[in-house]
């Protein structure tokens, strides 16, 4: 047999080192589920060296480009509803009297943190071969990011204000009860 597979019902050493690998690597990304601020922190971390590196190189505009426009992607399905609400309607609650449907998100904050991640990371590596620093004008390149940018905002935040959604929560809702009144002795609180 070849050497990734081994005998039959024998693991091979490469084999077992990739499921070894896979599985911490899994490990780790669970541990740092909770830890929201401080993944974002170290994935702006990341896109910074990415920055500093395109610009220290003064090239790589086109990966740029694409990194933006995958970014730009990724930012749309964290924005959207999971449920198509032009397909199937408004499943959300439009009157007081409706019943509460909680936001789903097409793509969860975790999946984009990683994606998010993931993308600056290929970028970076994209950066270290030459095949991909293809000479363009970059300032043409930017422009039509932002002009793509704001249509695409623009139709995203027209979608939301059609359907009323707010794809953003601020925590949980606190709900305060009656305080409860001193005793007319004086002597605290009555039960």
């Amino acid at each position: 047999m070849d050497a990734l597979y081994g005998e039959p019902g024998e693991v091979s050493p490469a084999l077992k080192w990739k499921n070894d690998l896979a599985r911490k690597f899994q490990y780790y990304l669970d541990k740092s589920a909770p830890h929201l601020a401080a993944r974002w922190v170290g994935s702006f971390a990341v896109a910074a060296i990415y920055v500093l590196r395109v610009y220290y190189l003064q090239g790589f505009y086109i990966v740029t480009y694409g990194l933006g426009i995958y970014i730009l992607n990724l930012l749309i399905g964290f924005l959207s509803p999971q449920v198509d609400m032009e397909s199937e309607g408004p499943s959300l609650p439009s009157k007081g009297s409706d019943e509460f449907k909680p936001f789903v998100r097409r793509l969860p904050e975790f999946k984009l943190w990683y994606a998010f991640t993931k993308a600056f990371c290929v970028a970076f590596v994209l950066t270290f071969f030459s095949i991909f620093d293809v000479p363009v004008f970059w300032p043409i390149l930017l422009l039509y990011w932002a002009v793509l940018f704001a249509l695409t905002m623009n139709r995203q935040i027209k979608h939301m204000i059609k359907y009323k959604y707010v794809p953003f929560s601020f925590g949980k809702q606190r709900y305060v009860g009656k305080k409860k009144k001193p005793a007319a002795n004086g002597s605290g609180y009555r039960d």
